[in-house]
């Protein structure tokens, strides 16, 4: 189905199972612990071995030698299978690290070996038997001291984020000179890890030259290309499962060591492999958020009005690597005749940086929101206000181009209502309740709605049972649940009566998740399968389609009223067809809009931060499930204050590489630390995203929120800091006097 024009009036609109909130059906599977995980996938294969990975303990350089006889004689082991073993292998899509093979070390943690043994036990025991000779060679390890020399680099996301390496509109430097009201700050952020609770993990085996790969992953019909690529294979000798994901946030929309390494070491022992990452192999092996060293200048007229505004952002990567482009949203978000926009990118030795939740926004946010409320205060006006007056309903870099839907002030009036800002004392410091000094802040939130095509095959059998068959996976974000709700509104059938079945590479390639393009697009890929078997049901029936309505489990056309499953009783029917897209996107542009508010204490004596509430009030067109959207929204915003708080890979300049690398290290939020989240969704449509009218939601929460825990902070203290994490260390000694 080509989607080219604005969406009319269609079977979604009806709402009596799209938009509902609705419990996830796959919800009693997880929490009975019966959802069927990676490397829980016992009874695919039967006789699995054990695989355990092995990474380097240099960050740059080679391995000259691996002494390995030790590990194949221990108790259990299979086989063992070196980088030294094996050439070079090639990259997979999106990647800048290769994954394994030859002796050159691009970062710490990169694996070098995997052991095959009958238990995990065996093959751990054996893994530490292996000797490594290396030659080690001095790396680039600190962003700072290379940001100077960094070269200006473009660089896009893959998720509608990116920048050519410095952009401009108008006359920056000549407005922001004679600008009456100018800021120039800098601002960090830190390495993030994904953190996610299921590790990477693979379970591999091959019937011939088939592989099969029972895995965690986000995209399948990337993994399945990509394994494919990585390991010299046609791509249709690869099959890709992954029913249920654990997490990702970003981390698992590409193939990691995991995988390839389960292949490799299952082809050596001729049997099932199945390969876990550890913990401490994640943020070093895979891929983090990179750090970003952010430079804000605006320039305004006495009133509040922005004549110049500049965002210029440094981070690192490995040589093929890209930067963190955070800079995209300062060219959308703010009106401003004259405009600057920059990325450089330095040359790190460090583990691969790549996406991580809402990559580009979420750092560039967090910076850019923060300058935002400095300018207000600057000028004397209120940070909602000064937003407010600076809206645009066109791109700015592009003044001839509208945006589909925006309603950003819609966002911040009624997240400032519901908040209680009018009662938020704008002198910093003068809120206090008992020991601790009480802030407020907020800040916008910002995300583009991508399009992709997405496809799905859609079956009835003669009982008026929907089976809906796609690649698309369900990563805690319930999709099952949406993708139910879209067949039962198009077929007219009750939500209990459609079966979903994802994350198979030998069902219709979808969207994938990632990039908060999932819902919207893998939706529409079912809507435009539903399309095709209303038509056969029609056929079949012997009615014409346009005059049918599908309803109540029956078909009805003029007096004529046929239960569904009539129309499948010579015979199942089956519909298949993707979503494609036009240029609508191109013409107007695309994106959702978030109010985020949050309130904060400060201890008086200790600086410790707290959350007390939050709100996030979104504009993102068509909700398709309130109950589940919600979940993705008040995820979001626990990331957000983690990344404002606490997250923080700290890296070791020395030896190159992240010391906090496992879950005691590395903090993330947890349920006590946040008492209240409030999420607030506009009612709205967007016509031009798609038949479901609807947009992405699950970065959104995340975007900005950074920066309204800093200004809550900087509210509640008179500190201001532009140094993620704002840790304790960072406010101690400039905190207000307790008396």
């Amino acid at each position: 189905m080509k989607f080219d024009t604005p969406a009319g009036t269609n079977p979604i609109d009806q709402l009596k199972v799209v938009g509902r909130a609705t419990d996830r059906i796959d919800g009693k599977y997880k929490t009975t612990g019966t959802a069927p995980y990676a490397y829980e996938r016992h009874d695919v294969v039967p006789n699995q071995a054990y695989g355990y990975v092995l990474g380097t303990g240099i960050a740059k350089g080679r391995v000259r030698a691996m002494h390995v006889e030790e590990a194949r004689q221990a108790p259990g082991v299979l086989a063992v299978v070196t980088t030294l073993d094996t050439p070079r292998l090639g990259r997979g899509m999106l990647n800048a690290a290769y994954l394994f093979g030859g002796p050159e070390v691009q970062h710490y943690h990169q694996a070098i070996a995997v052991v095959v043994a009958e238990t995990f036990e065996q093959a751990r025991a054996a893994a530490f038997l292996i000797r490594v000779d290396y030659a080690p060679e001095v790396g680039r390890f600190d962003l700072a001291a290379e940001t100077p020399s960094a070269p200006p680099v473009g660089g896009d996301s893959g998720e509608g984020s990116g920048s050519s390496g410095k952009e401009r509109v108008g006359d920056f430097d000549g407005a922001f000179a004679q600008a009456p009201v100018t800021l120039d700050e800098t601002y960090t952020t830190a390495d993030e890890s994904h953190a996610m609770m299921e590790p990477h993990a693979t379970i591999a085996a091959w019937e011939g030259d088939k592989l099969t790969l029972w895995t965690s992953n986000q995209m399948i019909a990337w993994a399945k290309g990509s394994i494919a690529k990585i390991l010299g294979i046609p791509k249709q000798n690869v099959r890709v499962d992954s029913p249920y994901v654990g997490g990702g946030f970003g981390g698992k929309l590409f193939v990691r060591a995991d995988a390839v390494l389960a292949a490799l070491g299952a082809k050596a022992a001729q049997r099932p492999v199945k390969v876990a990452l550890t913990r401490p192999l994640i943020p070093n092996n895979t891929t983090h958020r990179p750090a970003t060293i952010q430079r804000i200048r605006i320039g305004a007229t006495k009133d509040g009005t922005i004549t110049a505004i500049a965002h210029e952002s440094t981070s690192g990567n490995l040589p093929d690597g890209s930067p963190e482009t955070a800079v995209d949203q300062t060219k959308l978000l703010y009106a401003g005749a004259n405009r600057l926009t920059a990325l450089r990118l330095a040359h790190l030795d460090l583990p691969e940086g790549n996406a991580m939740r809402a990559p580009g926004e979420a750092p560039g946010m967090m910076a850019l929101e923060i300058a935002i409320d400095e300018m207000a205060e600057k000028l004397g006006l209120d940070p909602v206000e000064f937003r407010i007056r600076n809206d645009t309903q066109v791109d700015p870099n592009q003044p001839g181009r509208r945006f589909s839907h925006r309603d950003l002030v819609g966002c911040l009036r009624l997240g400032a209502e519901r908040f209680g800002w009018a009662k938020r004392n704008p002198i910093p410091g003068q809120a206090r309740d008992g020991q601790w000094l009480v802030g407020i802040g907020m800040a916008a939130g910002f995300r583009n709605n991508l399009l992709g095509k997405s496809g799905a095959r859609v079956r009835l059998d003669a009982g008026g049972t929907v089976t809906v068959e796609t690649d698309m996976t369900d990563i805690g974000t319930g999709s099952y649940t949406i993708i139910a709700q879209t067949a039962a509104e198009m077929m007219g059938v009750p939500l209990d009566t459609v079966v979903v079945r994802l994350g198979d590479s030998d069902f219709p390639a979808s969207a994938g998740s990632g990039g908060q393009w999932g819902a919207n697009n893998s939706t529409a890929g079912v809507y435009a399968a539903c399309v095709q078997l209303r038509e056969a049901v029609a056929q079949r029936l012997g009615i014409n389609s346009a005059d049918a309505v599908f309803a109540d489990g029956q078909v009805r056309s003029g007096n004529r009223v046929v239960p569904l499953g009539e129309a499948a009783r010579a015979g199942e029917l089956t519909a298949e067809d993707a979503i494609e897209y036009g240029d609508l996107s191109k013409k107007q542009q695309q994106s959702t809009f978030a109010g985020h508010f949050v309130e904060v204490g400060v201890d008086v004596d200790t600086a410790e931060v707290r959350v007390r509430r939050m709100l996030a009030v979104c504009a993102a067109g068509r909700i398709l499930n309130p109950k589940s959207a919600r979940s993705q929204v008040i995820g979001g915003m626990t990331m957000g204050v983690g990344a404002a708080l606490m997250e923080k890979l700290s890296v070791d300049r020395r030896r190159g590489f992240f010391v906090n690398h496992d879950l005691a290290g590395y903090e993330v939020p947890v349920h006590a630390d946040i008492p209240h989240q409030e999420v607030i969704f506009l009612d709205e449509v967007d016509p031009m995203s798609s038949p479901m009218k609807a947009k992405g939601v699950g970065e959104l929460g995340l975007c900005g929120v950074g920066a309204a825990v800093a200004n809550a902070v900087y509210n509640a203290t008179g500190v201001r800091v532009r140094d993620y994490p704002i840790t304790v260390d960072k406010l101690l000694d400039r905190m207000p006097d307790a008396a």
